[in-house]
């Protein structure tokens, strides 16, 4: 971040410190909400689209979709509006980085954690199209990561409500980034949830392969081969990826929304499946057709990854059949065609033949090797990678098996040396989330298999949260050793957390985390020991026993409650100031008028300026007036 020049004061309260992104249609600045006093993330509309109408009611209603989504994996919006005609969103600022950033340089991620991360985006993305919106700008720069490992999405830009009309973009051209679109929101025609499952496709394929499926010279190019373009497999540009991640993955891509997962709630299961090494559904689908003569270019697009308007494209989509055109003319066309192929192709295999490349990933080296000569094909380099196959067998070739391949071309093979483990200790994951512990496991290479109850222990615990595991914390191991987590599941019953002290944002974020549900409804009581705005109480209380989806209303406080004022009239000051002080208020001393002293003693309270048997509130002050001969001090007792 970059402190900014001008701190700029927004509605005054709004103060901007540094500029954190920009985007394509506003900057974010690191702001200090003076009324609450913390810091929050203000997202400012650029000065020019400021003056468009069209621009304005885009970023109006992205505030508006944000704000209506409360989720754990949904950053919130907490304000809007506008500033001498600048218009602005105040967001919650979360410290950590994008998914873009980790994946700067063509950088990968491993099977275990992309998934990982991508299974609560699909989560949340679940959760908006349950309340009618689309995100519609799916990328990695709108995917934060938290400092504590949680995920986070951002930027409903262009989402809107399902069933509304969209005329904001211009006619001719579609909002979005090319590099994510999907082929339906390349073509202009309308989207609903499962454009969203293609996008994080595209996302979780750049994760796992070190590029998006197409890349090209400009949006336009891009956003053509989403429409018509043919999705090479990951694996094509990462053999390491296995292949149950690799269907899930293609099933995402599918170019027709029918044969995709049909909401990201499913795209969500089958990751959380594989993370389980439980068979996942895309498996047995056949989706989508990829192989080694799909489409690709060469140069990575750069303006595609950009929010922006691209123009439509249209022409056939790849997933619909034309109809059959039963025209004798066209037919005897075809018939040339096809005749003139068949003698080319004839005329080609003649002089240099070509076959496909035969699979023998799972061979020992020198056999594979052997075959690979007899078939015409020349040996290349001979690597070998660390492996959980046996030793000297092949872990994978380039090209891939079932490529087409001319006789006397190069292949390259890749060769097990074997697993290779290292000493770890096992981390203590009780009381951490899935997703935390998964993280830690997966950071120290070590392999978890989730076991999920209804029985809450003894000390209690928290829906997906684990409660036990095997081996236990801080035991020795291996990496690549298998830990068993034993997790609360979400239908279990726990203690209701106490939230009393909380903010209410805090507190609405617990319950969400808890997998339970803010009630509208909120009262306010008087409290001598909580705050004036904090939580007091709950309904249901702290400690009361809840399931997952339970409302839960807050209590919260009004600040102090009234107390009665005793009589300390005649009291000196020591036991004046004791009897206050029962009462919980605070006693400041004065000296008296000589004329109220008349028949009283020094140091004997003769006036208290709140008088006995009417209400004050709790640790307010009550000023006494003494005699006292010397006549020239003031004194106050506190509470304390």
């Amino acid at each position: 971040m970059e402190p900014v020049n001008d701190p700029r004061l927004y509605s005054g309260r709004y103060q901007v410190t540094h500029l954190i992104a920009r985007g394509g249609m506003a900057m974010v600045y690191r702001a200090q909400d003076q009324l609450l006093n913390r810091p929050v993330a203000l997202k400012i509309l650029y000065p020019e689209l400021s003056a468009d109408p069209l621009f304005v009611e885009r970023f109006r209603r992205e505030a508006q979709a944000a704000a209506n989504l409360s989720h754990p994996n949904i950053v919130p919006v907490f304000d809007w509006g506008e500033d001498e005609g600048t218009y602005f969103i105040v967001m919650e600022l979360i410290d950590g980085t994008s998914l873009a950033e980790l994946l700067r340089g063509s950088r990968t991620l491993t099977a275990s954690r992309s998934a990982q991360l991508v299974a609560p985006v699909a989560a949340a993305l679940g959760y908006a199209h349950r309340n009618g919106v689309v995100h519609r700008d799916v990328k990695p720069g709108n995917i934060l990561i938290t400092s504590d490992g949680q995920v986070k999405v951002t930027d409903f830009g262009i989402a809107q409500a399902v069933a509304s009309e969209d005329h904001l973009a211009e006619e001719g051209s579609v909002m979005g980034t090319a590099t994510y679109f999907s082929p339906e929101q390349a073509e202009g025609a309308p989207v609903d949830g499962r454009s969203d499952v293609y996008s994080l496709g595209v996302v979780l394929y750049e994760m796992i392969a070190g590029r998006p499926p197409f890349i090209g010279d400009s949006p336009v190019a891009v956003s053509s081969q989403h429409v018509h373009g043919t999705v090479a497999p990951p694996s094509q540009f990462n053999d390491s990826i296995p292949g149950d991640l690799e269907a899930i993955v293609m099933e995402a891509l599918a170019k027709s929304p029918s044969q995709r997962y049909q909401s990201a709630d499913e795209l969500r299961a089958d990751l959380l499946r594989f993370t389980e090494g439980q068979p996942v559904r895309a498996a047995v689908h056949d989706v989508a057709f990829f192989g080694p003569d799909a489409t690709r270019a060469v140069t990575r697009v750069v303006d595609g990854d950009h929010t922006q308007a691209v123009p439509l494209m249209t022409g056939p989509r790849t997933d619909i059949r034309r109809r059959r055109n039963s025209h004798p003319g066209v037919i005897a066309a075809v018939v040339v065609v096809l005749l003139a192929g068949a003698a080319a192709a004839y005329f080609l295999t003649t002089k240099t033949a070509v076959t496909q490349m035969p699979d023998v990933t799972g061979q020992q080296v020198s056999a594979a090797v052997t075959q690979l000569r007899s078939d015409g094909l020349v040996i290349g380099s001979i690597t070998s990678v660390s492996s959980p196959t046996p030793s000297n067998s092949v872990v994978s070739t380039n090209p891939v098996a079932g490529a087409k391949i001319h006789k006397g071309e190069l292949v390259t093979i890749k060769v097990s040396k074997g697993k290779v483990t290292v000493a770890v200790v096992i981390p203590d994951l009780t009381g951490k989330t899935i997703s935390d512990a998964e993280n830690l496991l997966s950071n120290l290479h070590l392999n978890y298999k989730v076991n999920f109850t209804d029985v809450t222990p003894a000390g209690g615990g928290q829906p997906n949260t684990v409660i036990s595991q095997t081996p236990v914390g801080l035991a020795k191991g291996q990496t690549e050793d298998t830990v068993t987590l034993l997790v609360l599941s979400a239908t279990a019953s726990f203690p209701m957390p106490d939230l009393s002290g909380d903010t209410t944002l805090q507190a609405a974020t617990t319950i969400g985390q808890d997998s339970l549900t803010l009630s509208p409804i909120t009262s306010s009581q008087c409290s001598n020991l909580v705050k004036s705005g904090l939580v007091l109480a709950t309904v249901p209380a702290a400690g009361s026993s809840v399931k997952a989806g339970s409302s839960v209303q807050l209590v919260t406080s009004s600040g102090f409650c009234n107390v009665y004022m005793p009589n300390v009239l005649g009291r000196f000051q020591a036991g004046a100031t004791n009897v206050l002080k029962s009462q919980g208020l605070v006693a400041a001393f004065t000296i008296a008028d000589p004329s109220l002293c008349i028949t009283s003693q020094p140091g004997q309270v003769v006036d208290q300026s709140v008088q006995p048997g009417s209400t004050t509130p709790y640790n307010s002050t009550v000023t006494l007036s003494i005699c006292d001969t010397s006549g020239t001090t003031t004194t106050t007792t506190t509470l304390g």
